[in-house]
């Protein structure tokens, strides 16, 4: 078991006496460096008393997005977990500002079970699942049991229920169940005031909505497709497109008709069918100043376009996750 949690913030700005919730990113880091240590008096206190060992892991989003870093951390849970100890993961508050931050606990828990290769994840919200429509104005609204895939339908239930959930909302345990169930794992969202609610879950009676599992990804491919942030885009004509998702190809230049950013080469892309829509995203092999200059270009080409040889792949399959 691993458990991820939030309140460092909360607890810390009760203890230094402030009477709103802290807005600047200084004020914001004091009180989590204040409530970090509280809050984990109090996990240690209650599971002590089970017998059991609890350990504090704090990350950022660098801790994610940089590939040794990501490894290193599984490592880390992995030895905790062989040795029956019960992680305490959070966001480091501390030292996350806005460029660093993940930015909500669904999507860390999402990721982290995609790290460590969980087999369920449970977010315990104050709904008790996934709503044909708002159920506090709707009385027609009905509760969606399980979801067997996340359909552009589906989301469209999340963007329906408004921001009342709190922060993150319905929205954000969406994009977490995305996560979740391309590593190959269950994701329940269900009410954590209601009790018993974990043992309900764990024996297989979900009171509230469960997300199935979907074809996982390999854990390189999982990683990319969620964890380095987006740097630009590449728009490719329908014949790249049947390529990559029919016949496992590298994207080519020929095959590009336009980019948009200012992405480095190694900087992580999205892929974008004739309609707009993005359908993979992988680590591009050239500038965006290069690749504008190769753009529908044959591979024979190229060294005379950039002066340089240079590389046949705009985008090698190795390193491109379809989504």
């Amino acid at each position: 078991m691993l458990l991820v949690t939030s309140g460092a913030i909360g607890i810390g700005s009760a203890r230094l006496g402030f009477t709103s919730k802290p807005k600047t990113i200084p004020a914001k880091q004091a009180a989590a460096a204040v409530g970090q240590g509280l809050l984990m008096e109090i996990y240690e206190k209650f599971f002590s008393e089970q017998g059991k060992v609890v350990a504090q892991i704090l990350l950022t989003r660098g801790d994610l997005v940089d590939r040794q870093r990501y490894l290193n951390a599984k490592n880390a849970l992995e030895t905790l977990l062989s040795y029956g100890v019960i992680p305490i993961v959070n966001e480091n508050d501390t030292v996350a500002v806005d460029e660093l931050k993940i930015g909500d606990n669904d999507t860390l828990a999402a990721n982290i079970t995609a790290l460590i290769g969980a087999d369920l994840l449970v977010i315990l919200s104050d709904v008790d699942g996934l709503y044909t429509a708002d159920p506090r104005v709707d009385c027609d609204a009905r509760r969606l049991d399980v979801i067997y895939e996340i359909t552009p339908q589906v989301e469209e239930l999340a963007g329906s229920v408004g921001s009342a959930f709190g922060t993150g909302g319905m929205q954000t345990k969406l994009a977490a169940a995305k996560i979740a169930t391309k590593s190959g794992a269950f994701m329940a969202i269900a009410n954590g005031s209601r009790g018993g609610v974990l043992a309900e879950v764990l024996a297989g009676r979900c009171p509230g909505t469960l997300f199935l599992p979907q074809n996982p990804l390999a854990c390189r491919k999982l990683w990319l497709a969620f964890n380095p942030p987006v740097c630009g885009s590449v728009s490719v004509d329908q014949g790249a497109k049947g390529a990559l998702l029919e016949r496992g190809k590298s994207l080519l230049p020929s095959g590009i008709v336009s980019c948009e950013g200012d992405f480095l080469s190694g900087d992580l892309v999205s892929i974008l069918g004739p309609d707009g829509q993005e359908f993979a995203r992988g680590l591009v092999n050239y500038e965006a100043r290069e690749l504008a200059k190769i753009i529908g270009l044959q591979t024979s080409q190229i060294e005379a376009a950039l002066g340089r040889r240079g590389y046949f792949e705009a985008i090698h399959r190795d390193n491109l996750v379809l989504l």
